[in-house]
């Protein structure tokens, strides 16, 4: 066997390995997730300083989804996507796009291994999301709407 086939095999097998890793995680943090909305509706916001007043849900999704980096009016957007709160991002995710955690999580790991896309940056917490928003202009983040402070501006609420 030439070493091209021999590291041409070992590659797919860590491949599969590795997508069969994402893919128990993301079922497991799938059906960890509540559905219980106790923390009220999930809005999407930005610095308060931003210009963008509001945002459409196909706008949210190529945002968050890798297809563009900027508002519509052209300036840079940087989604932030939230780490610890497995709950809120699978419910962002679910409302968003229609899709469970770990669908998502396994079109970001298609994605970054090819390259095509930078997938949202990822603030821990939700103090974490508030202090970045109130750094950034270009901030898009996701949060409870009873986490919404006078910094943050909504550009849109989920129905």
């Amino acid at each position: 066997m030439s070493f091209f086939n021999r590291y041409l095999k070992r590659f797919l097998l860590t491949s599969v390995l590795v997508s069969n890793i994402l893919f128990i995680n993301g079922v497991r943090g799938a059906e960890s997730v509540s559905t219980d909305n106790s923390m009220g509706p999930i809005v999407v916001v930005t610095n308060s300083k931003n210009t963008v007043n509001e945002m459409n849900k196909k706008e949210l999704i190529d945002l968050f989804m890798g297809k563009y980096a900027a508002f519509s009016n052209g300036k840079q957007a940087t989604p932030i996507d939230i780490g610890e709160d497995a709950e809120l991002k699978a419910m962002f995710y679910k409302e968003l796009v229609g899709l469970p955690l770990a669908r998502v999580n396994a079109y970001w790991s298609r994605l970054k291994f090819s390259g095509r896309a930078k997938p949202p940056i990822v603030e821990q917490a939700i103090d974490d999301v508030q202090l970045r928003l109130q750094e950034d202009e270009s901030a898009v983040a996701y949060v409870y709407e009873s986490s919404v402070t006078n910094e943050m501006k909504v550009v849109y609420r989920f129905d």
